[in-house]
């Protein structure tokens, strides 16, 4: 047996490299906007470079849309709206997102390999969870595209108009699955921008748009910063808002729409925390928090960032925390081995040190795995901080990365007041053996997602949103489609 492949002297095995191949994708080396049904160029004729966060190379050019831009992907929106797509059956447009649902499961292997690249996750992530979940929200909200009148008893579902739509980069297609598919299903028409620095299954979902035949305008995706962002949020044909980023970004958005007539949905920041009972069963715990805050670098709005475990238990579950870290690997995301996939940018990077430099600052004992890590591309440990106070910053602000700040109770009450005690309400988990702590916990937090023994389990019939600074709204479920709905009667 070779060196890779036998039990280190550590007691730890080395794998060896299993990469996922990149024979199967066809990457542009330039992408326009998607308006129309169409690849156009940008209007004044600027692209910007998307960056694989694994090893610094450009992967390809993209547009940048300009106002000019976004004005006419929102008329071919509109021009799509007052055309066929409004007057189209509801069980006929059913068919065309049922159509997109399909392509993306034939192209699963293609879309996973392209946001691992562009996005950094591992593969892994991608393969069994972002792809098969976007799939699966198209498929559910074709489902309900003929049977709004099911979901509303007792009132007249409208649709809206154009939807201006706007996501993040942790889960690039997921999250345009989670918008693009109840807005059409709702009858509406799309402009959706996707983040600067994962664009490219976005881009490759418009291919899967004109493919399925929709009509010209229906779906429009259109890339750029955060001045394409602004001017969809700002344009006055636009019925609806909807955006999926960071608190302070939120605030701006809800500013700019007060006093217009335009519904709006804000999925905004989060700082989860995943208490843990003595009661517990600790080694299934301790994988659920491993699965919350690790595997998916912390790169989730509802990534389980704060531990507080009973004190009794405390020094169990870190010694296995610390444990754990050590066995999970950090490296390349399209090796299936991998744990612990690349930071999705170097702006991203530098403020999680920030932060890891913080938490040190505050007092807090930082620790972070031995494991190597590679010297080109933008990395970091997973780290954890222990002997935080409440008032730290990296326990009440979002660091957006693999570090976790864990804290300690005594009593139920305790825990519930440190779980509570953050301006974010987007998501939780619960930790016990005990039903009639599940029950008392999951009432009395504050958060719009609350796991039971499990952690950052999704499924596109139950809805997702946030209380307090983590956002308005829901999205998801039937809950989802009243967000793109007006209703009568």
């Amino acid at each position: 047996m070779d060196n890779q492949n036998k039990l280190a002297f550590d007691g730890g095995w080395q794998y060896a490299p299993a990469p996922e191949s990149t024979d199967h994708i066809t990457i542009d080396g330039q992408y326009g906007l998607f308006i129309g049904g169409d690849f156009v160029a940008p209007e004044s004729g600027k692209y910007f470079e998307s960056i694989n966060p694994a090893t610094e190379e450009v992967l390809s050019s993209v547009a940048s849309a300009s106002s000019a831009d976004v004005d006419s992907a929102v008329k071919a929106a509109r021009k799509a709206y007052n055309g066929p797509w409004s007057k189209m059956k509801a069980a006929e447009r059913g068919k065309y997102i049922y159509r997109i649902a399909r392509i993306l499961q034939e192209r699963a292997r293609e879309f996973a390999t392209i946001e691992s690249l562009d996005g950094g996750k591992p593969i892994r992530e991608s393969r069994d969870i972002d792809i098969p979940l976007a799939a699966a929200h198209f498929f559910y909200y074709a489902g309900w595209a003929d049977k709004l009148e099911y979901a509303f008893p007792g009132k007249r579902p409208v649709s809206l108009g154009v939807a201006g739509q706007i996501i993040p980069w942790n889960f690039p297609l997921l999250m345009a699955a989670w918008k693009i598919a109840p807005a059409l299903a709702c009858g509406n028409t799309v402009v959706l921008k996707p983040a600067e620095t994962t664009p490219l299954t976005a881009l490759k979902l418009a291919e899967v748009v004109r493919d399925a035949g929709l009509p010209d305008g229906v779906v429009n995706i259109i890339t750029g910063a955060g001045e394409t962002g602004a001017a969809i949020v700002n344009h006055d044909d636009v019925d609806k808002v909807a955006f999926t980023g960071s608190t302070g970004v939120g605030r701006i958005i809800q500013r700019a729409l007060a006093g217009t007539n335009k519904k709006y949905t804000l999925e905004l920041g989060g700082k989860a925390a995943n208490v843990i009972f003595a009661d517990a069963a600790i080694d299934q715990a301790v994988e659920g928090i491993v699965n919350g805050i690790f595997f998916n670098q912390g790169h989730v709005c509802c990534a389980g960032s704060r531990l507080i475990v009973q004190e009794s238990v405390a020094d169990e579950v870190v010694q296995k925390l610390k444990d754990r870290m050590e066995t999970l690997i950090v490296g390349d995301p399209l090796d299936k081995n991998t744990d612990i996939g690349a930071i999705n940018s170097a702006s991203q990077l530098e403020t999680i040190e920030s932060y890891l430099r913080l938490g040190q600052e505050e007092g807090a004992e930082m620790h972070q795995s031995s494991r190597d890590i590679p010297t080109t591309g933008y990395w970091c440990r997973p780290t954890i901080f222990t002997g935080v106070s409440q008032s730290n910053r990296i326990v009440q602000e979002e660091i957006f990365g693999p570090v976790l700040a864990i804290q300690t109770f005594r009593t139920l009450d305790e825990g519930l007041s440190k779980a509570n005690n953050t301006p974010y309400g987007l998501s939780g988990g619960v930790w016990t053996d005990k039903g009639s702590k599940i029950f008392k916990m999951t009432q009395k937090i504050r958060a719009g997602v609350i796991w039971a023994n499990t952690f950052n389990k999704f499924d596109p019939t139950s809805p997702f949103g946030g209380y307090k600074e983590s956002g308005v709204g829901r999205e998801g479920g039937m809950h989802g489609l009243g967000a793109y709905l007006r209703l009568e009667g």
